[in-house]
């Protein structure tokens, strides 16, 4: 995807990407951003003027849905004909995932927390500043899933789409 004159950045809470800088310092055309995405101060240390592409990965799942959506609205607004694309689930996957990786106490309102069962429907009116929605399937969205898949994976794949919708979703900004 390099085309010789690409930036990329890469953003993290402070204590992250220290760590970051000490085992992966940025490249020439790279930035390591310390920040708190809600705080979208982080928006003037990025050079959007030739577009921008966002991409999120396991991140959205532990914001309040109010909050994510406000988060992409702004970037929107700041990022026109920008793009953003991230992994999502619906509640019940969101549910699993938290009750997998956090502690039990700590789940207080799981129903808060950044979910989609679908994303045109549910995404698409939140911001006049999105110009498409889309996604596909997490596990065949981008791969057949043909019999040259073994039957437990076939399975799993089938699991992860009807029972947690396991999904890529695209937000193209205007």
């Amino acid at each position: 995807m390099d085309n010789g004159s690409c930036r990329g950045y890469n953003l993290d809470f402070p204590d992250v990407i220290k760590i970051r800088n000490d085992l992966l310092p940025a490249g020439d055309r790279e930035k390591n951003i310390p920040c708190d995405l809600n705080d979208t101060s982080w928006f003037d240390e990025i050079d959007g003027t030739n577009g921008a592409v966002f991409f999120a990965a396991g991140v959205f799942y532990y914001f309040r849905t109010e909050d994510a959506i406000r988060l992409f609205d702004k970037m929107a607004e700041h990022f026109p004909g920008g793009v953003l694309v991230f992994d999502a689930c619906n509640k019940r996957g969101v549910k699993l995932m938290l009750k997998t990786w956090i502690k039990e106490a700590d789940i207080k309102d799981v129903g808060a927390y950044f979910a989609v069962k679908d994303a045109e429907k549910e995404l698409l009116q939140k911001s006049s500043h999105f110009a498409e929605v889309s996604h596909k399937s997490y596990m065949r969205g981008y791969r057949n899933i043909d019999k040259s898949i073994r039957p437990l994976y076939r399975l799993l794949n089938t699991m992860c789409d009807r029972l947690i919708n396991m999904q890529i979703v695209k937000i193209r900004f205007r």
